[in-house]
């Protein structure tokens, strides 16, 4: 009779197990589906902050989706300061150009024309600007929806002049750059051929760009950039494509690429932020090339970009800094490529062409015709360039300068090889 009694109590405990088991588990489901049914919900919102009506899209061969949205309606006026902000159209004032030395004369050596690739297939009427559209899977990429379009906090490079050395490589980003430094800038510009580097996860970037810098290396920092970058995690593929970033709080909480926030407003309407980049150089072969300017307007005190020789971007207005709100103090131009060291080793994602310097043109990246904008608004060569990169046996710069490239120099590498393990 006891033992009767017991195995019931038993079978009974074991029920109520079960129950408080399948209890717990739906009580799991029911959070888990709650917490994504949030973020669903969190995701629209944001695709709806980010995608503003369209005049027109144009679809692009790559799958992109250009949305064509009155220049009025970019999201850079969804900032409460830029509420009542009426549109400058043009510079008030363009950098003189000094007598810029003509680009080198041989055949295999001249620049060739880039495009964008959705050109083929239409272009923006007058008045609009062209958008990437951001998809939904593209901010599910994302670390979370806030960090969207947002880079690692202390990405920019950081000179060994410039910082203590603790400060050096703690992000898992990794450059090979020329920089000036220790006089007041106003801009910069460069020319740097276009590759399409291979990246080994898709959580990695390679990029190539120019860095606009005031500020400490601390908190404060405040950063323009703008370049063209391989990113799998932003855009969803492995396309070369044009960008460009700021950051006010050294990558904290203000900034973003692209349009991906409010900040930059863009006043042009043939080429877009974030679209791929067509041709790329290839090893021994066709070399293409970009020129991309910075420069401070010295009457509205805003930041001007410039891409190739018409295209004016549009600006950052003065009011998203501090420090360079007046000038910048550093100027740095090359390549980023971020290091998550997969399977405790070095990454093999290029920089660049994924070839060293010392390999030269045709074969290894380069900048070309570096210079800066100073006080009076004139573009001259920079003084005093220095030259940095974390670890030379993976990726390396050289510097150099003749009558056709004026300052250049060579950078980039191949990541994990037989001295970067």
């Amino acid at each position: 009779m006891g033992s009767a009694r017991f195995s019931r109590c038993r079978t009974m405990e074991a029920l109520v197990a079960i129950f408080c088991v399948l209890g717990l588990v739906s009580v799991c489901c029911a959070a888990r589906m709650e917490s994504a049914s949030r973020q669903k919900l969190e995701v629209r919102k944001h695709l709806r902050r980010l995608n503003k009506p369209a005049v027109k899209t144009i679809e692009s061969p790559d799958g992109d989706l250009i949305d064509c949205v009155h220049m009025s309606h970019q999201p850079a006026f969804d900032h409460p300061f830029l509420k009542d902000h009426k549109i400058q159209t043009r510079p008030t004032f363009h950098p003189e150009w000094l007598d810029e030395s003509k680009v080198a004369e041989k055949a295999s050596e001249k620049p060739n024309p880039i495009k964008q690739l959705w050109h083929v297939n239409g272009k923006c009427p007058e008045g609009t600007i062209p958008i990437r559209r951001t998809k939904h899977e593209d901010v599910l990429r994302a670390s979370s929806v806030k960090r969207y379009g947002r880079k690692k906090h202390r990405s920019a490079p950081i000179p060994p002049r410039s910082a203590e050395p603790d400060l050096i490589n703690q992000s898992g980003h990794q450059h090979a750059i020329a920089y000036v430094e220790g006089d007041k800038y106003y801009g910069a510009k460069a020319t740097m051929n276009v590759w399409e580097p291979s990246i080994q996860q898709p959580n990695e970037f390679s990029l190539s760009q120019l860095w606009i810098l005031g500020g400490s290396f601390g908190e404060d920092l405040n950063s323009i950039e703008a370049g063209w970058q391989v990113s799998p995690n932003l855009y969803g593929d492995n396309n070369t494509r044009l960008f460009t970033y700021w950051t006010s709080d050294a990558y904290q909480a203000t900034g973003c690429y692209n349009l991906l926030c409010s900040g930059f407003i863009q006043i042009n309407s043939d080429i877009a932020m974030g679209a791929s980049i067509s041709p790329v150089s290839a090893f021994r072969n066709s070399q293409y090339d970009i020129s991309i300017l910075v420069w401070k307007d010295p009457k509205e005190g805003h930041w001007w970009m410039q891409f190739g020789n018409g295209y004016v971007m549009g600006y950052w207005p003065s009011f998203l800094f501090s420090y360079l709100a007046d000038s910048a103090s550093m100027i740095e131009w090359g390549g980023e490529v971020v290091n998550s060291e997969p399977n405790g080793q070095h990454t093999s994602t290029q920089m660049g062409s994924g070839h060293f310097p010392d390999e030269g043109f045709g074969k290894a990246s380069y900048f070309r015709n570096i210079q800066v904008v100073d006080a009076s608004n004139n573009l001259k060569p920079p003084k005093g360039i220095g030259t940095f990169t974390e670890q030379p046996d993976c990726y390396d710069v050289q510097t150099g300068s003749n009558g056709d490239w004026g300052h250049f120099f060579y950078y980039g590498g191949p990541g994990r090889n037989p001295n970067c393990p």
